[in-house]
């Protein structure tokens, strides 16, 4: 075996890859290694070798050390984006390197604002090669060591499954991706062939690379357009080709789109994404284009620079009072906005930046995307949204110092609306009377500009990626919220099939107009409650005009997050006392906090968790900070109900749990007349539902952590997330057991299914018998509710549950739901 030291080949702190805000390199996709962010401008050889490539937007160099080890060092995540603009590369390919030798020279500051971040991996990758010590953490400066590998002989390359000898197929293709073959797509070619018995190779004129090896790939230096040939020969070599073809082409996760291809969730052609808003709509595609603060790093001097950030925030903070003083959702993410404003950390991080000599507007929208970077990392997907939050509001601020303000574009009437995000304060300066629609880049399906989007009824999706980059402006296109896809220039067949699925909606919206306030029955009489699920007292005020028959999913964290201390018993009776109030004489179903132990809520004093998700989270937290628990029940049980009043423990994985819990709640309530229940989000809460029961008085099904945890896909992963299907029958397993398990104990459903038409009349036909959905969502699943039998609804989700997929069971209720229509 050869051992090698490698150098540190940036000045900076070392940090672990799956620490990195990105699926391809923190789940080693490309190769081992570990990441270093920067605090020095120059990228060096971290020992010597031979420069096999530089990508083409000179941010990522691999280095040849030995036959078959190679090194890819790639600077900061995204930043294939910059297009090459703040880099200049030191040496040319073929070039033999000492150890310590200046490689690229960088603009950091460049790096800081256009990146999404400025980790720089070192990945090391080819056949027989280990890390065998790696740096554990902390500052090293340039040359120290950080990784040691060794080499052993392979003598048949990379392991792989074997090919069978046959005759090589090759096909001719051109490279779509914006950016070219850059790392992120050619780890996705390396991991979608390695179960298939074939061997690849990229052709590009008389240069060849192994589709095997990522590092290999990028020294080809394909950029967008270039002809390349792939040439395949095995058992798997169609199939092989056709996986490759899925990632130049279209520039998607190769295994997020062979997982949509192979349960048929994605029409061929279309590009798949993730629901935020449900609906359709089709109209002409209209980017969102919109002026980023340019500031410059160099200050005027500490005090001029500290008064410029002070009037900045001045500015903020009234514009953000009055917006906060309006009404509906738009208010209650404006209200959060102030609390980030109020938050001591934020300030104090852009007041040090200014101390070491920054411009105000450079030290606000730095320290933002800092914190922003923070979250992006969590494994939790709600918090990771929250980073948006943050960069709003920095960018708000730095705006406000420089005097400039964030013009947009303005859509055309009835256009889908395309951008790579979008803020909270870019939703709100929207005329959305005007867009049919939003499709996204990136964004999230709990973000809150997918709450707000949700909140009026305007189809949204998001997480496309970089297949939506390619769409033209004025580019047709059709977005199908409910499935999550979007078709470019959609046929005729398409068209109609939309048409179809409008008329059919508005009938279903005619009948709901007529029912209004009234409880509803299934066509055989049995009543079925629909409620709302509420976190602000906008959304009880939207959901009593919507007919709601109660709340029954009331969020409590908006009065948790975001802020330094927790709130004491006054404050947060005041805050439920209104949400009440806006609810008369309706039932309330109210959750106990749901944090995990990387949320922002700094005093909880919780440990850093290497799994969050599955650590210290929702009533966990609360029985650990008993002092916590104590405060909500209390201020719970104090205020004055018109209607029933529910408590809900989340997270609960075992009847001793609501024991405890119990136990608390009986110690303080008096003579209130308050329900206990608990949300069935695990698999052992469902397989343990009659076990559960014994100690409560009913039960909720919170479905989008459920199908989480049970398909074992993170919803901030966007490396998974066709797979993230309510409608699985895995998941649908799991609900069918709650209910047969719970006996006698009722058994709602208070997530993402609950108000997806295709997915209720299942859980009806299993035995859910009240329903809470967004306050837009009440009328139409209310009328949705009086189509249905009961015993039409029971043969319908028995043929569900025998189902090999979620394709299959959404084949079967669109059929299911165009007989109820007939």
């Amino acid at each position: 075996m050869i051992e090698v030291e490698l150098g540190a080949p940036l000045a900076g702190w070392v940090i672990p890859l799956e620490k990195i805000p990105d699926p391809v390199f923190a789940q080693g996709m490309v190769g081992d290694g570990l990441a270093i962010e920067p605090i020095g401008d120059t990228l060096h050889a971290p020992c010597a070798g031979t420069i096999s490539s530089i990508h083409a937007a000179r941010h990522a160099v691999t280095l040849t050390l030995a036959e078959g080890v190679e090194l890819l060092m790639h600077i900061g995540i995204d930043s294939v984006g910059m297009a090459g603009q703040g880099f200049e590369v030191l040496v040319s390919p073929g070039a033999r390197v000492a150890a310590g030798d200046p490689l690229v020279r960088f603009d950091l500051d460049q790096l800081a604002l256009r990146a999404s971040a400025a980790a720089t991996p070192v990945i090391v990758t080819g056949p027989g090669v280990d890390v065998l010590a790696r740096h554990t953490g902390g500052m090293v400066a340039v040359g120290e060591t950080v990784l040691r590998i060794g080499a052993r002989a392979v003598a048949n390359g990379v392991a792989r499954p074997q090919a069978t000898a046959s005759e090589a197929r090759r096909h001719e293709a051109v490279v779509a991706l914006a950016h070219g073959l850059h790392a992120r797509p050619a780890a996705r070619i390396a991991t979608a062939l390695r179960e298939l018995r074939a061997e690849v190779f990229l052709e590009s004129g008389e240069r060849r690379a192994s589709a095997a090896s990522s590092i290999a790939m990028l020294g080809l230096g394909l950029r967008h357009g270039a002809p390349v040939a792939i040439v395949a020969r095995g058992a798997d070599a169609d199939e092989a080709i056709a996986r490759v073809l899925a990632v130049l082409q279209h520039d998607t996760d190769a295994p997020t789109a062979i997982v949509a291809r192979s349960q048929g969730i994605v029409p061929e052609g279309a590009i798949g994404g993730v629901s935020a808003a449900p609906g359709l709509a089709m109209g002409p595609a209209a980017w969102l284009r919109t002026n980023r603060p340019a500031p410059t790093r160099l200050g005027a001097g500490v005090m001029i620079e500290r008064s410029n950030l002070v009037q900045g925030i001045g500015t903020v903070w009234a514009e953000l009072e009055a917006e906060s003083q309006g009404e509906g959702q738009a208010a209650d993410v404006f209200t959060a906005h102030r609390a980030i404003l109020e938050d001591p950390s934020l300030i104090d991080a852009a007041l040090a930046r200014i101390d070491s000599g920054e411009s105000a507007a450079f030290a606000i929208l730095s320290a933002a995307e800092a914190q922003a970077g923070i979250l992006r990392a969590s494994s939790d997907a709600r918090i990771a949204e929250r980073s948006a939050d943050l960069v709003d509001v920095g960018e708000r601020i730095a705006h406000a110092v420089l005097g400039t303000r964030a013009n947009m574009t303005k859509p055309p009437e009835g256009a889908i609306l395309l951008a790579d995000d979008l803020l909270p304060s870019q939703f709100a300066a929207l005329d959305t009377d005007r867009i049919a629609g939003i499709a996204l880049t990136r964004g999230g399906p709990t973000a809150h500009v997918a709450i707000l989007a949700a909140g009026i009824g305007l189809p949204m999706i998001v997480a496309l990626g970089a297949p939506l980059e390619a769409v033209a402006e004025g580019t047709s296109l059709l977005i199908d919220c409910d499935s999550g896809f979007v078709r470019i220039d959609p046929d005729a067949q398409a068209r109609e099939g939309l048409a179809t699925a409008r008329a059919r909606r508005a009938a279903v919206e005619a009948r709901a107009r007529t029912i209004g306030a009234a409880m509803v029955h299934t066509a055989d009489g049995i009543t079925v409650s629909v409620q709302a699920n509420c976190g602000s007292v906008a959304d009880a005020q939207a959901a009593m005009a919507a007919g709601a028959d109660g709340c029954g999913l009331l969020r409590t964290e908006f009065l948790f997050l975001e802020r330094a201390a927790a709130p004491d018993i006054g404050e947060q009776s005041a805050a439920y006392r209104a949400i009440f109030e806006a609810l008369p004489e309706r039932p309330i179903t109210v959750r106990l906090l749901d944090v995990g132990g990387d949320k922002p809520a700094p005093y909880l004093s919780l440990p850093a968790e290497e799994n969050p998700a599955l650590g210290l989270r929702g009533i966990r937290v609360a029985l650990s900070r008993p002092e916590i628990l104590e405060a909500q029940l209390s201020a719970i049980l104090g205020l004055p109900v018109q209607g029933p009043l529910r408590i809900m423990v989340p997270m609960i994985a075992s009847a001793h749990e609501m024991a405890a819990v119990r136990a608390v709640l009986d110690r303080l309530r008096g003579d209130t007349a308050v329900a206990l229940g608990a949300m069935v989000e695990t698999p052992a809460a469902a397989i343990g539902a009659d076990l559960i029961a014994a100690e409560a008085d009913f039960l909720s099904i919170g479905s989008n952590d459920l199908t989480q945890y049970a398909l074992a896909a993170d919803r901030g992963n966007a490396a998974v997330a066709a797979m993230l299907d309510g409608l699985h029958p895995g998941v649908l397993r799991l609900i069918a057991e709650t209910c047969t398990r719970a006996g006698s104990t009722p058994v709602s459903v208070c997530g993402g299914l609950a108000a997806d038409p295709m997915a209720a009349p299942i859980l009806i036909g299993l035995g859910v018998r009240t329903l809470s959905v967004p306050p837009a969502q009440v009328a139409l699943t209310k009328a949705l509710v009086t189509t249905l039998t009961v015993n039409a609804a029971s043969d319908h989700a028995r043929q569900a549950l025998a189902c090999a997929s979620a394709a299959e069971v959404r084949a079967l209720a669109r059929r299911f739901a165009e007989e109820l229509s007939a």
